[in-house]
């Protein structure tokens, strides 16, 4: 199953508590169609001290958010836009902007 979104996309979140926010995808988990983006969806971990994190504590991270709740943020206009994919001569595939008909 192909989301579209890739690591490194820029996507705005469209709706719940993150709306208009945008960011970085950190990682995209595609049998759950879950993303994670950079600055939202922050939870709070306690997490015990460990070789890792010697000191313990609560912790902040980014937590996974679901896909139909972000686009894919429009390298020209800078509001959110569908993608597309299209196949050019060579036979390769490219995604592009559906707003700007241009290629990302």
């Amino acid at each position: 199953m192909s989301l579209g979104l890739r690591k490194d996309d820029v996507v705005v979140v469209i709706s719940g508590e993150y709306k208009g926010k945008s960011g970085k995808v950190l990682k995209v988990v595609p049998e759950k169609s879950r993303v994670v983006v950079e600055g939202i969806n922050i939870v709070r971990r306690h997490t015990k001290p460990s070789l890792k994190n010697q000191q313990g504590g609560i912790m902040e991270k980014e937590a996974a958010i679901h896909i139909s709740n972000v686009m894919l943020k429009c390298p020209t206009t800078g509001k959110p836009t569908r993608l597309g994919v299209k196949v050019n001569d060579d036979g390769s595939r490219a995604r592009y902007s559906k707003k700007a008909k241009e290629t990302i």
